[in-house]
């Protein structure tokens, strides 16, 4: 699903661009992945996780992104350069088609701009726009009380948890909270 550029004004003053990746940011997709994957335990990979992914793959990624109308993809680039990527991914099935998940990265000098609220903002106009979505879903690893902030703030709430679900490399056990948005009609 394509988005059109879009201007943002981050809190600094700085102006930010959200829309949909295009091929030229498979690189800067790339290292914001293995960047991002190092700076915080809260996303999903190890950095030495990402090495699966290429950059002929990346660029398929960004090619599904933008063709299907399952998938809702949004990258922010700030001074032209990839400060965080979020994506909403549509499902299919009968009995799941009312449900939207939600993915969402920032690098962390870009926490605390407003980016991930404009993200979220265009997420939901576009799940109140696309017929039949009733709810958005995501997950969130304990401890990562900014991200809560965020997802509280913009209409989730914790509906299940998972004890013990990521198991970091020393060994400590988190568990993984279930949240979702309900889409007003």
């Amino acid at each position: 699903m394509y988005f059109p550029p879009k201007e943002i004004t981050l809190k600094d003053g700085r102006t930010a661009i959200l829309r949909s990746p295009v091929e030229k940011d498979a690189q800067g997709l790339l290292d914001y992945l293995y960047l991002s994957s190092s700076e915080t335990d809260f996303v999903l990979r190890y950095p030495e996780e990402c090495g699966r992914y290429t950059l002929e793959k990346e660029k398929e990624i960004i090619e599904m992104w933008t063709t299907s109308e399952d998938e809702f993809t949004l990258t922010c680039l700030v001074d032209g350069k990839v400060a965080g990527n979020c994506n909403l991914h549509f499902e299919q099935r009968i009995k799941t088609r009312h449900r939207a998940m939600v993915a969402i990265a920032l690098l962390k000098e870009y926490w605390g701009l407003g980016i991930g609220t404009k993200m979220f903002e265009e997420m939901i106009r576009v799940c109140e726009e696309r017929e039949g979505v009733l709810q958005m879903e995501l997950d969130f690893i304990e401890g990562n009380s900014r991200a809560r902030g965020l997802y509280e703030k913009m209409g989730f709430r914790i509906v299940g948890v998972r004890p013990n679900a990521i198991r970091l490399k020393d060994g400590t056990l988190l568990n993984e909270y279930s949240m979702i948005r309900e889409i007003k009609r």
